[in-house]
Order: C-alpha cells, then sequence, then structure tokens
C-alpha cells in the first residue's frame, strides 16, 4: 500500500516524567500501536492513575507492542482488555511465557485488597483473553503490517525475553528502548547495538548517577555476607522477584561454591521467583555463553548448598525459627507489598542484622523510606524501630547507568534527528538529556505525561 503519511504522531501516554507506567501511543497512516501498557508503582496517586480511564479509545488501537514482562510495562493490560482492546499482543517469545505468570501474581495480590479498583477488572478471564491473542516472536523476526510499518525487536539485554521495538517506516527508524540491561550480565545477553535510529525513545531511569564496577559489587555482596554471618545476624534481601533474584542465585552459587562464603542457610521467600526459576531453565537458549557452558558442565545455577525454596506460607513464617545466621531472600525488592514486610517488621528493630538494597527504590514506597535513612517505619499498622544495618549495592540494578546510556547512544549520534529520555524521574531523565547534547550533539527532549510531539518521516 502507497504510504500517504509522512508524519507519525507520537503521545507519551504515560512513563514520561516518570519511570513506571510506560505506556506510548503512536499513530499513522490509519493505524494505532501501543508500546508498553505498564502500571505506575510506588506513588501516592498511582492507584487512581491505574483504574482512570486511558486517554485514547483502546478498542482503535491495532497493534500492543511489549517490550519486557515487568509489571510496569505490562500491569494494565487486564484493563484495556476490559475497556475494549480487540487487537494483537506481540513480544518476544520469553516475555509472554513470563508475562503470564507476573499478571497472575499480580491478580493475586490486588484480590487480597477488595476495595481494589484494579481487582475488579484483574479476572482470570481477562487474562486468559490477553495471552489468547498474545503472539511470540524471535528476536530480529520480521512483524510486517500493512500501511507500511515493519517492527523487529533486538535484544536490550535487561531481563530475560526484554527487547527493543525498531519501527521501519518510510525509510525512517523509530526505536523504543524499552529498559536497558546494565550489561555485561552474568546470565543475558550484552545489550545490541542500534547505530541508525532516526528517533530514540530511551529510559533514564539511573540518567543521573553511574553504579559500581561489577566486580566490586560482587565483592562487596561478600563481605556484606560474612559481616552478617560474623555478627550472627538475619540478612534481608528485598528481591525483584524477576532477573535480580536469578542473578543473586547464581553469584552466591559460585561463593559458595568456591567457599568465598561459609554455607547458611539461604531462603528464597518467593513463590514468584521460584516459578519464574523454572522459566528460565526453559529458556536457556537466551544465556550468553559464559552461563550456557557453566550449564553444559553439568551445574545447576540456580541452587547450591543451603538454599531453601519456601514456597507455601506455613514455611515462609517458619523461617522466624531458623538460628542465625541466616539470608531471606524475599519479593518485593522496593518493599511494597510481598513476604519481604513481614521479615522486616521482625528484623528490622535488631542491630545484629542487616537489610541489603540491590535496586531502584521508586518515590513513596517503603523502600524509599529505609534508603533515605528513616529510623521508624509504619509497617501494617505497627512503628517499627529501624536499627538493623542499612546496606545498598546499586551494580545490581538492571539499568544502565549514566554513562553507559551515553555509551548507547552514541554509535547513532550523528544519524539520529531527535532522543527523547523517559522512563526516569524529571530530574535523572533532563540530566540524561543535557549530558547527551553536551557529549554528543545530539537534539534532546524530556518530554511529561501528555505530551504530543510529531516524528518527521519524509
Amino acid at each position: 500500500m502507497d504510504i500517504k503519511d509522512t508524519q507519525l504522531k507520537l503521545t507519551f501516554a504515560n512513563g514520561a516524567g516518570t519511570v513506571t507506567g510506560a505506556n506510548f501511543l503512536l499513530e499513522g497512516n490509519g493505524k494505532k500501536f501501543l508500546i508498553d501498557c505498564g502500571l505506575v508503582q510506588g506513588e501516592s496517586i498511582a492507584d487512581e492513575l491505574n483504574w482512570a480511564p486511558f486517554t485514547y479509545n483502546p478498542a482503535e488501537i491495532d497493534i500492543l507492542f511489549i517490550t519486557h514482562s515487568h509489571v510496569d510495562h505490562i500491569g494494565r493490560i487486564p484493563k484495556i482488555i476490559a475497556d475494549g482492546f480487540k487487537g494483537r499482543i506481540i513480544s518476544t517469545i520469553p516475555t509472554k511465557d513470563i508475562a503470564q505468570l507476573m499478571l497472575e501474581d499480580t491478580a493475586h495480590l490486588l484480590q487480597k485488597d477488595i476495595v481494589h479498583h484494579l481487582a475488579e477488572i484483574y479476572t482470570a478471564e481477562n487474562i486468559k483473553t490477553a495471552m489468547n491473542i498474545w503472539e511470540g516472536v524471535e528476536y530480529h523476526e520480521s512483524i510486517n503490517v500493512d500501511h507500511g510499518f515493519q517492527f523487529s525487536f533486538k535484544d536490550s539485554g535487561h531481563i530475560l525475553g526484554s527487547g527493543m521495538l525498531e519501527i521501519l517506516y518510510n525509510g525512517k527508524k523509530i526505536v523504543f528502548t524499552g529498559d536497558l540491561g546494565n550489561s555485561p550480565s552474568p546470565l543475558l545477553c550484552d545489550t545490541e547495538v542500534v547505530d541508525d535510529a532516526d528517533y530514540l525513545i530511551m529510559e533514564s531511569v539511573y540518567g543521573d548517577r553511574n553504579h559500581e564496577d561489577r566486580e566490586i559489587r560482587k565483592k562487596r555482596l561478600a563481605e556484606i555476607i560474612n559481616e552478617n554471618y560474623v555478627r550472627g545476624g538475619t540478612l534481608m534481601i528485598p528481591v525483584f522477584s524477576l532477573e535480580r533474584t536469578q542473578e543473586l542465585l547464581f553469584e552466591m552459587n559460585e561463593m559458595i561454591e568456591n567457599k568465598i562464603v561459609p554455607v547458611m542457610p539461604v531462603f528464597l521467600d518467593s513463590p514468584l521467583a521460584i516459578k519464574l526459576d523454572r522459566v528460565y531453565k526453559q529458556n536457556e537458549k537466551y544465556f550468553n555463553e559464559t552461563a550456557k557452558k557453566i550449564i553444559a558442565s553439568g551445574d545447576d545455577i540456580f541452587n547450591f548448598k543451603g538454599l531453601k525454596l519456601t514456597l507455601e506460607t506455613d514455611e515462609s513464617k517458619a523461617i522466624l525459627n531458623v538460628p542465625n545466621p541466616k539470608i531471606i531472600m524475599a519479593g518485593s525488592g522496593m518493599s511494597n507489598g510481598g513476604r519481604i514486610i513481614h521479615h522486616e517488621k521482625n528484623y528490622l528493630p535488631n542491630e545484629n542484622d542487616t537489610l541489603l538494597l540491590i535496586g531502584y527504590q521508586a518515590v513513596g514506597t517503603l523502600g524509599r523510606q529505609i534508603e533515605e535513612g528513616s529510623k521508624k517505619l509504619r509497617i501494617q499498622g505497627e512503628d517499627i524501630p529501624v536499627r538493623a544495618h542499612i546496606e545498598k549495592i546499586s551494580g545490581y540494578s538492571g539499568h544502565k547507568d549514566s554513562d553507559h546510556l551515553v555509551e548507547f547512544v552514541e554509535p547513532m549520534a550523528k544519524h539520529v534527528k531527535k532522543v527523547f529520555t523517559v522512563m526516569g524521574e524529571p530530574k535523572a531523565a533532563l540530566f540524561l538529556a543535557q549530558k547527551l547534547t553536551d557529549n554528543l550533539g545530539v537534539k534532546t527532549e524530556s518530554p511529561m505525561a501528555g505530551d504530543v510531539i510529531m516524528l518527521d518521516c519524509k
């Protein structure tokens, strides 16, 4: 079909001016495409935003593309189904596999809150409908759509199956990065190079700061584990069930096998993480070559002496009776739900215990309060004093840091017409935009939710 429109309309429906809630609408030549449809997490207005009507008509959307399966990128899919979306959902194959578990877990959490508006649309039927219209594709597989559009995914290296969406239209390339991985990863392949984007819509979570070196993070993890062991304490690690947990298990396996840290009880107290481990094992072909070789040698990379999987609630409660020293890895990673809340209530008052933060803590979450040094927390209706050691290792973030975000853009610097920094707090997005302009000379913009721009595709 002949191309009529030489401009595409891009609406930053959400995920701009904030880290979570990714949701972008691209329109042109009679077609409407969504890129991601995520929950807003951690902010005081989050609940209201999540059950509020979409700013567009879901029934008019042709295809919803999903960059990866974190809830802040997929969490409103049941709502868009309930509100009339009848199109296609497309992602990589692992993203589809993981998304079903993530959506079912979110539904389980919401059903516990009978007044939560999202619980009314987070039904098994809506999730099943979503999975029935969901198509999984391989990286680089061409998805041709009439009206002159062509789509494909490149590996972003963020979590298993995460992809940058490349859109070709009238000879121009538009790229949505989704989240960009903190490469190199112990498990995943490196973020692929993009050198020919005309327009780039990129994440900026850590746009204003850098992480520790990976070797430093491993050394620091070993130090924290050993210090906790000597004190005879409990080490709590609020974990993101997806990816961070698998990386930690991989590195603890190596440390224990090489006697870098002593054997002790290590509890993976996250039913979702336990289920996701199985999905990872089913998708080992997407791992990097180093991880594949370790697996080929016969090593179970997610298992080691002392590790206990506590799937049932009674097993989780029984951890309290296990003598110290011990390690508890439990969700959620921002302490805004999940089993970690109960452990924090039990152990934060003890000066011999430790809480280790290993990822981004969103504004408004309990994790952010802990990170900012609060000495008293309100947990399950009680005031809990914080006497435990609080540690943070940013090197376990799944996101590229500031310098590596600039490094990612560098190959396309002479080609790209404009870079839009999104999915970051305003200060991080603005800092990255200025840094890209100063270092690479590229034109940048940091949009806010609701902003609309036109992309020239002549």
